[in-house]
């Protein structure tokens, strides 16, 4: 998810410089533009137009964007949470890329037909994660709520990414 960590880093960035192009991105147009996208990328993961990859790029950038754009107004200045939990995201969807994705063809075949399997039979669909993620927004009161579905959507990611590089010849 490269789009959404270079979200995360310039998004860190700019809070910690005071940078003035943050009340652009608190207002309502891009919380509009942010959720429009982000239900568009459930339906192309429900009905799997394109490589999910992508549409988990582009949810999860722009449920951080509405996330920012939403929350920023109800939290002080100089919360820190504006600041850490961009880094956090980066640095969490980093790891994940590269020590699973990345090292996924040193994973043997049965550990992969249970990640299958569990794919399968979970109730953990990639959608109802997305769903759960802009949900978590609208409760600004429990603010590691957003966080930990966030946290959940990257792991789903990862396993989502080493299961279609698994059907790939």
């Amino acid at each position: 998810m490269p789009l959404f960590i270079a979200i995360c880093l310039t998004l860190s960035f700019m809070v910690q410089t005071q940078n003035p192009l943050q009340n652009t991105l608190i207002s309502p147009l891009f919380i509009y533009i942010s959720i429009g996208l982000a239900v568009i990328c459930i339906f192309g993961i429900i009905y799997k137009t394109i490589s999910p990859k992508i549409w988990y790029d582009i949810f999860a950038s722009s449920m951080l964007l509405t996330w920012f754009a939403y929350w920023k107004p109800l939290f002080n200045e100089d919360s820190p949470i504006f600041f850490l939990y961009p880094l956090y995201f980066a640095f969490m969807t980093a790891f994940v890329s590269l020590f699973f994705i990345g090292q996924r063809h040193k994973i043997d075949y049965e550990t992969l037909r249970q990640m299958q399997s569990l794919s399968d039979k979970s109730r953990l669909r990639p959608w109802i994660v997305m769903l759960c993620v802009m949900a978590s927004l609208g409760l600004p009161q429990h603010y590691l709520l957003y966080p930990i579905m966030m946290t959940l959507l990257i792991l789903r990611f990862a396993l989502s990414s080493c299961l279609e590089a698994d059907d790939q010849p």
